[in-house]
């Protein structure tokens, strides 16, 4: 079983509890149609589990299949600059099957971003060595496809079905030492 080589810290980008008894790291391509549906379960899994749980997103574009998901990434880590990753994040997925270079400025500009600044950051591939950075890890970690999940460190090679993640959660939880 593969493991997670690059450890999580300040430069990620986590929702959930800080002190939480679990984290799942998603690799993940936001051109992606299994990304997209894995996006919506993620969602039912932050519900379940509240602070219990401790979600991080990682850029994993497959730009050769995927010529939006690079600009993408670029654009949710321009968003991120501004304190608004986790909401450009959200509505590039809601809106993945018109997903284009013109629909990132119109999502920048319903976020209150500035649109030309965010044309600037894609010409000039401004937040292309932070995605890089992340896709590298996740070659590192053995990642070959999109979603990819690993759970306390482990790479999780099941579905991504909601009973899937959630049972590999709670084995996850329950094998944790007490202390």
């Amino acid at each position: 079983m593969a493991i997670l080589k690059v450890p999580l810290s300040a430069r990620d980008h986590v929702i959930g509890g800080e002190n939480a008894e679990v984290t799942v790291v998603e690799y993940g391509d936001y051109e992606c149609p299994h990304c997209a549906a894995a996006h919506v379960v993620v969602h039912r899994i932050l519900q379940q589990f509240g602070d219990r749980l401790l979600f991080a997103f990682r850029h994993f574009p497959l730009t050769e299949i995927h010529p939006h998901a690079g600009p993408a990434a670029e654009a949710a880590e321009f968003a991120d600059a501004h304190g608004r990753f986790w909401d450009m994040h959200n509505s590039i997925y809601a809106n993945q099957p018109r997903l284009s270079v013109p629909l990132l400025f119109t999502l920048a500009g319903a976020l209150k971003l500035s649109q030309s600044e965010l044309q600037d950051a894609l010409a000039t591939h401004r937040y292309a060595q932070r995605v890089q950075s992340d896709f590298l890890g996740g070659v590192r970690s053995g990642v070959n496809g999109t979603p990819t999940f690993f759970i306390n460190g482990q790479r999780h090679d099941g579905g991504y079905a909601f009973p899937d993640l959630v049972s590999a959660i709670t084995r996850s939880m329950t094998s944790q030492p007490h202390a």
